[in-house]
């Protein structure tokens, strides 16, 4: 008889030390996933996405100045004033020597510091009249899709201060006749002011 309790003895045990091994491993386990909980497995490229987009908006915001954009070259020597008004986004038409330009792109390359005869129409400077078109069409188009940014009517002169008054005033007339009838002129500030 001793023999057979002996034989079940030893099944209650195993049964039990089964129990705790069990038990071990279940706590051993949690406790790694609590450890592991603090890692990062893998990255979540929607979260990146939503941080860089949110980065990008900040910097282009940032970026923006309010300052015209004059490109700096011998041919423009924009005039000196004491005024305190800032430049606006507009239509930029810049006036030098030996070019006019729309933005960045020449129009019209001029000839000894004139406006060649078969460019013009009167007053009307042909191959900037079809510039200035463009660039109203492409405002208007902007305005009626977005009123947050309205069609203003408005343009920038850029304009060596060495500029005849004579072709200041054909390029305002051309400018005129494309509804860009509110003219700035970017100067530069004096230093110090």
């Amino acid at each position: 008889m001793a023999e057979s309790t002996t034989p079940a003895l030893s099944e209650a045990d195993e049964e039990t030390l089964a129990r705790l091994r069990y038990r071990k491993a279940l706590a051993r386990k949690k406790r790694k996933e609590r450890e592991a909980a603090g890692e990062i497995k893998e990255l979540n490229i929607t979260a990146m996405m939503d941080m860089m987009t949110i980065l990008l908006v900040f910097l282009l915001k940032s970026f923006a100045s309010s300052s015209a954009a004059v490109t700096a070259s011998e041919d423009v020597r924009p005039p000196v004033s004491t005024t305190r008004a800032t430049p606006k986004d507009t239509v930029a038409v810049t006036i030098t020597p030996k070019n006019i330009l729309v933005g960045e792109r020449e129009v019209l390359r001029l000839q000894n510091g004139v406006i060649p005869g078969d460019k013009l129409q009167g007053r009307l400077v042909l191959p900037l009249d079809a510039q200035l078109k463009k660039e109203v069409e492409k405002l208007k188009y902007i305005a009626e899709r977005n009123p947050s940014a309205p069609f203003s009517r408005e343009l920038s002169v850029i304009a060596d201060k060495k500029v005849p008054y004579d072709m200041l005033l054909t390029v305002l007339y051309t400018a005129g006749q494309n509804e860009l009838e509110n003219y700035r002129f970017v100067v530069l500030q004096k230093e110090g002011e």
